[in-house]
């Protein structure tokens, strides 16, 4: 796994939208008055969503004034948790599961989809800069293996080609349709139930 990436290219200035600082207010209020800057994280993530799915150091920057703690704070906040992302990464930002159970399933042939599909390397844009994947550890999923996680949804019980499906769909700014590619519902067995059949909670 590659660490993250903090882009080059940085713009010049962020604050937040008319809507956004409604929203950023909403958040605060959830916290004691003394405790605000323990809003950092959901900020953190609505600036992201503010500006096209990544956080610049400009930004980090403005939401520490906002909040009234020291810069580096909110650097190490942006930093620690993979779910910030530092640099551009397209409409469409692939996390593929490596671990041991997507790895045994067969999660490294979505990587190569991910290589064939997208770009060669992690961490960069397609040629179209609609996305970019990068390696990841457990999202959690692991009795639906190989998995990966494309913005918020998870795309479970792939192989090879229905990556490359999905790729084909959002690199045409589609969105594929999350959950099972094997037609399952959540985690349930592909065959319905097998054991304690003579419980009355299906």
């Amino acid at each position: 796994m590659s660490l993250k990436k903090v882009s080059k290219e940085q713009p010049d200035k962020f604050e937040f939208s008319k809507e956004n600082l409604i929203l950023a207010e909403k958040l605060i209020q959830k916290y004691p008055k003394e405790k605000k800057q323990s809003a950092v994280m959901p900020l953190l993530y609505l600036i992201q969503k503010q500006n096209d799915n990544w956080i610049p150091l400009v930004a980090m920057k403005y939401l520490a004034k906002y909040l009234n703690m020291p810069y580096i704070k909110v650097y190490e906040v942006a930093t620690f948790y993979s779910m910030y992302n530092l640099a551009p990464v397209g409409n469409y930002f692939v996390q593929v599961c490596t671990t041991t159970p997507c790895m045994i399933r067969g999660a490294y042939k979505i990587i190569e989809a991910c290589k064939e599909k997208i770009s060669s390397k992690e961490n960069e844009l397609s040629k179209n800069k609609k996305c970019s994947w990068i390696e990841v550890e457990c999202l959690g999923a692991c009795i639906n293996a190989p998995m990966m996680q494309i913005n918020n949804d998870y795309y479970e019980d792939l192989d090879k080609d229905k990556a490359l499906k999905i790729f084909e769909k959002i690199l045409n700014d589609e969105k594929p349709e999350p959950g099972s590619y094997r037609g399952r519902k959540n985690s349930e067995p592909e065959n319905n139930r097998t054991t304690l059949m003579d419980l009355n909670n299906a």
